[in-house]
């Protein structure tokens, strides 16, 4: 059995293992990267043999560094790790997947009110998980302003309730973490990918943002704009942050990963209705908020429709797709999670 890895920046790792029962009989570990001294190869393989086939990837990657720290003399890893071999083997057993393991729907822009929006990415991942839906990837569009918080912040630390009410614009609280999305139609591209567990399996939370968002790095190229990953969920350019990312894992087997880019935000707008402390933008560079706004328009000079179906062109052409829509079924489940939850002030003022 062969599993394959590629460290995001690095090489490629691979493993081939042998199994009787549930132990790891054999193991061959190979690939493109560097490693001094070359013998350490076998204490590699060595570590992943006699493991039960049910191994974690961590309790692996910690078999693999104790057993090459009992060396006399010091191993450089070049280009891997640990890490990549063990999501190698893992992916070997079947315990893990890769991105050529899955089919994907694609789902395109639908207008709807944003709240919609937010209760889908409670609806859909369990589909996902309960198999009744494709791994897939789905752009957001809406029909009226919304700020749309992460699910551990302060609405009243957030939002200035005079700037919003002068703006209409409401507040939504969303199911993952992270910052406030100010979010006007038209005015930035916001995606949401939902993929099995087995997709991220042995990558720390911060691996797992790149490693999701690695297929829009190269969407990003196509359309003009140099853009790099800041952990731990920042997509940046050379001119400044471009968008972030959110996610959360679901205990019966999906993850849920969105992304919202500022497209064409009105950047003094924004100021009014966001609140931005001088703690949060003191790792930033820089004094203000509006400052931080870089919107993909003026870096591309594209329109939005255009980026987005640049976006989604360069999505099917990486990996297996098909055309996706919403179920009359899961719109239903949105609705009524919008009037028995996302609507109401106990779960958007959760955290005054």
């Amino acid at each position: 059995m062969r599993g394959e890895f590629k460290v995001r920046g690095g090489k490629l790792v691979a493993a081939e293992v042998e199994t009787e029962g549930d132990v790891i009989t054999s193991a061959h570990v190979f690939g493109d990267f560097f490693l001094e001294p070359d013998d350490a190869l076998e204490d590699i393989a060595a570590a992943i043999v006699g493991q039960r086939v049910d191994v974690s990837a961590p309790a692996l990657s910690g078999a693999i560094s104790e057993r090459l720290e009992r060396r006399t003399e010091p191993v450089q890893m070049i280009g891997f790790d640990a890490d990549a071999v063990a999501i190698a083997a893992r992916r070997a057993l079947g315990r893990a997947t890769s991105w050529d393991d899955h089919e994907f729907d694609v789902i395109g822009p639908v207008t709807m009110p944003p709240v919609m929006h937010v209760a889908l990415d409670e609806v859909l991942p369990h589909e996902v998980a309960a198999g009744r839906r494709r791994p897939f990837l789905r752009i957001w569009d809406w029909d009226s302003p919304l700020v749309v918080i992460g699910s551990y912040q302060s609405v009243r630390n957030e939002v200035d309730p005079e700037g919003a009410e002068r703006h209409g614009i409401g507040v939504v609280r969303r199911i993952t973490g992270g910052g406030a999305m100010f979010m006007e139609p038209g005015n930035c591209i916001t995606y949401s990918l939902v993929v099995p567990t087995s997709l991220v399996e042995g990558l720390s939370f911060e691996q797992s943002y790149a490693y999701l968002d690695d297929w829009v790095m190269g969407a990003l190229a196509e359309v003009g704009i140099r853009a790099r990953y800041v952990p731990l969920n920042d997509i940046a350019s050379e001119q400044g942050k471009i968008g972030g990312a959110a996610q959360r894992r679901f205990a019966e087997g999906a993850v849920l990963h969105h992304v919202t880019m500022s497209y064409d935000i009105d950047a003094a707008k924004m100021g009014e209705v966001l609140r931005t402390g001088k703690e949060k933008l003191s790792d930033k560079g820089t004094a203000s908020a509006v400052k931080r706004v870089d919107p993909m328009r003026s870096q591309s000079g594209m329109a939005r429709d255009a980026i987005i179906e640049s976006f989604l062109a360069h999505f099917r052409s990486r990996y297996t797709t098909h055309e996706g829509e919403y179920t009359e079924a899961e719109l239903a489940q949105a609705r009524e999670l919008v009037d028995t939850k996302f609507s109401t002030e106990e779960w958007t003022r959760r955290v005054p």
